[in-house]
């Protein structure tokens, strides 16, 4: 791996122990310029950071010491877990992102991606499940990695996970619709996966839904991001929760 070096001010004074990383969460920088991300993410001002910057070149940038809880999470939960930063490694990809025209990830960065997450799985028994992305730990604030990160791809690498439903299978029932019984068994297998399905926000339980629903599209369903659920959406999670659970 082709690895420089440019530290964050940005993060816990307090040092961790190796067992306490739990996850890898990706995001992408959503700036218009790569060389923006890096000055914000090194502005003590700004306080935030990750522990590691994928480039566009496939460049990766060591920010903050992997036993530092780098600020990159913020408010998330998953599972049993509160406030990520604490258990997670922090992966900035650089990427414009939804804001400033979304762009497909490049060959070099992904074989970063997959080059550093095996090494951090090893180094730190990281479970395959417990790879996600930012708007896993917090479907209501954040939509990144987004659509077009290659979990289908980096899944082939035990780099987080994918369900086995075949794509005759899946178009067959894309927006299909379901009833209320089914959507309810949609949250539940929701639930199951890891999402936190409990509405703590200011939202109405709707906007709520369509957040937590969307970041379920991204991470899963990545054709159609709608906020809607149809018999497609119910299928994959229902084949998740089996798998993980």
């Amino acid at each position: 791996m082709y690895t420089t070096y440019n530290y964050s001010p940005n993060f816990e004074l307090k040092k961790r122990k190796p067992d306490q990383i739990k996850f890898i969460i990706f995001h992408y920088t959503g700036m218009k310029r790569e060389s923006e991300a890096i000055e914000r993410l090194t502005s003590i001002k700004s306080r935030v950071s990750c522990h590691y910057l994928i480039k566009n070149n496939g460049e990766i940038v060591v920010m903050v010491p992997d036993l530092y809880e780098a600020w990159h999470a913020g408010v998330s939960s998953w599972k049993n877990f509160k406030s990520l930063n604490k258990n997670s490694i922090g992966i900035e990809i650089s990427n414009p992102g939804h804001d400033f025209n979304y762009k497909i990830f490049s060959k070099r960065q992904i074989q970063s991606i997959k080059k550093l997450s095996r090494f951090l799985i090893k180094k730190y028994k990281i479970d395959q499940k417990n790879i996600l992305g930012h708007s896993d730990i917090a479907p209501y604030r954040k939509n990144d990695p987004g659509e077009k990160f290659p979990w289908k791809y980096l899944a082939k690498f035990r780099i987080g996970n994918w369900h086995s439903l075949s794509a005759k299978t899946l178009v067959k029932n894309r927006r299909k619709k379901i009833n209320s019984t089914d959507k309810e068994f949609f949250f539940g297998y929701l639930s199951k996966i890891g999402y936190s399905i409990k509405n703590s926000t200011k939202l109405k339980k709707d906007e709520f839904s369509i957040f937590l629903i969307s970041a379920f599209q991204r991470r899963f369903r990545q054709e159609l991001i709608n906020g809607k659920i149809d018999q497609e959406c119910l299928l994959i999670s229902e084949n998740l929760a089996k798998k993980l659970n």
